[in-house]
């Protein structure tokens, strides 16, 4: 063997060598791309997840906002009109006739009187406007005396200095007590669903 063929043979296992190595790196190439398209998959499927995610997130969000803005103005509407009502109630009972207003005011301070002892002097207050509809009727009641007014839509309200005893029986405090405890009703009768 010549020193010819021994470089020559030497050279060709160099090609085989290098082509083998030429070949795992190919090899070792079409790996990497191939995981990297694989990962590239992966991550575009992970931020589209993400992404759909956030949509469904946000459209929930804004879907429970709008909600609660429609509630809140839905009891807005009812406050509203809840408010207007007993407005209403509050005009009726400004414009009573007189013989409506005389037997309520009479009622009133029947049932106020009760709360005194007989024989106490007890001084009355009353709507503006009513003086000489609470002097007729207190003609009817010893020792109970007009003191001056109260600022109410009407009925009275009875104090007496022995007793230290105040008693407020306006159409505004009834109004308020039977508006408080029958609100549910009122309610339910006027937004029936």
């Amino acid at each position: 063997m010549s020193l010819e063929t021994v470089v020559e043979d030497i050279r060709d296992e160099a090609r085989a060598r290098a082509e083998e190595i030429i070949s795992d790196a190919d090899e070792r190439a079409e790996e990497i791309v191939a995981e990297a398209e694989a990962d590239k998959e992966d991550t575009l499927a992970e931020a589209e997840a993400e992404i759909e995610k956030q949509i469904e997130q946000e459209q929930e969000q804004r879907l429970s906002s709008a909600k609660l803005e429609a509630k809140q103005e839905r009891l807005e509407a009812r406050r509203d009109a809840l408010e207007r009502v007993y407005d209403a109630v509050k005009t009726e009972l400004t414009e009573l006739d007189e013989e409506r207003r005389r037997e309520l005011t009479t009622a009133l301070l029947d049932s106020a009187a009760a709360e005194f002892e007989d024989g106490a002097e007890i001084d009355v207050y009353g709507r503006p406007g009513d003086e000489e509809l609470l002097a007729s009727i207190l003609d009817s009641y010893d020792g109970f005396e007009l003191a001056g007014e109260h600022d109410c839509l009407g009925g009275v309200v009875l104090e007496s200095d022995s007793s230290n005893v105040r008693v407020n029986n306006t159409f505004d405090a009834v109004l308020e007590e039977v508006w408080e405890d029958n609100l549910r009703d009122i309610s339910t009768r006027l937004f029936d669903q």
